[in-house]
């Protein structure tokens, strides 16, 4: 444990930092999973839905600095591919 004052409060302020992107980064995992489910099924209305909310946590996670910005446009168009052949089935 640190002696100076100012470590002190780094060390508090970097392990709620730390709890908060976990939370989040753990919840976009969720999403991009949940969207992953969802175009694999069969109804298209429910996979763009998916795939709409694990695009918005992608793009919040970038501007959060959670994930690179190449990371979340490669998954996001993964996904994407997904959507347009599920929508190509149906």
């Amino acid at each position: 444990m640190p002696n100076i004052k100012s470590a002190v409060k780094r060390v508090k302020t970097t392990e709620k930092r730390r709890a908060l992107n976990v939370s989040q980064k753990s919840a976009l995992r969720t999403a991009v999973k949940a969207a992953d489910l969802a175009l694999e099924g069969t109804e298209v209305e429910t996979a763009k839905a998916a795939f709409q909310v694990a695009s918005q946590k992608l793009d919040k996670a970038v501007t959060k600095g959670l994930v690179h910005k190449n990371a979340a446009a490669r998954k996001k168009s993964r996904l994407a591919k997904k959507l347009n052949a599920l929508s190509a089935q149906a």
